[in-house]
């Protein structure tokens, strides 16, 4: 029994800490490697935030009740699927097969006055979705976090699948 649960918890735990790496990789190159984050990299981050501790919580729960467990880490994969489409949207937009939203060119919110609206433009950066702020082999971070997700949201799916098999 206590191999069964084991390998039961295996397929959550990895999902676990593979979202808290790409998370934390992210959050590395934004306040480590100075790179500013867009408004479609802020929206790739809050899914991982949700599967974290739903696929931490599917690890604990497992060996007490499989179809919780299995219901928990399902929910992990539906919101690495999220961040994946988020990712797969970014990517067109970065290699300009649509274009992106509005808030993609830094928008600025409602001003006093004309002077502190000049004020707060000249301030902040803008940081575009359609521009890359860092390649590697000609993927951009959104790319990585697209195959990353994709790949967390199946191992999630699978894992999950597999709990609901091995409980009947």
């Amino acid at each position: 029994m206590y191999l069964g649960a084991m390998t039961a918890r295996l397929p959550a735990a990895a999902v676990a800490l593979g979202s808290a790496a790409v998370l934390g990789t992210a959050l590395a190159f934004q306040h480590l490697g100075g790179l500013a984050p867009c408004v479609l990299c802020y929206w790739q981050r809050y899914p991982y935030w949700a599967a974290i501790p739903l696929a931490a919580a599917a690890a604990i729960v497992v060996p007490r009740d499989r179809r919780i467990g299995a219901a928990l880490l399902g929910l992990a994969a539906a919101a690495l699927a999220t961040t994946a489409a988020i990712a797969a949207f970014h990517v067109g937009v970065e290699q300009k097969w649509w274009e992106g939203m509005s808030a993609c060119g830094g928008t600025q919110g409602p001003s006093a006055s004309l002077e502190e609206l000049r004020a707060r433009l000249l301030a902040a950066p803008v940081v575009r979705c359609d521009e890359p702020a860092w390649t590697l082999f000609g993927v951009s971070m959104a790319g990585y976090n697209f195959l990353a997700a994709t790949a967390l949201a199946a191992l999630a799916g699978f894992g999950a699948a597999k709990v609901l098999r091995e409980s009947a």
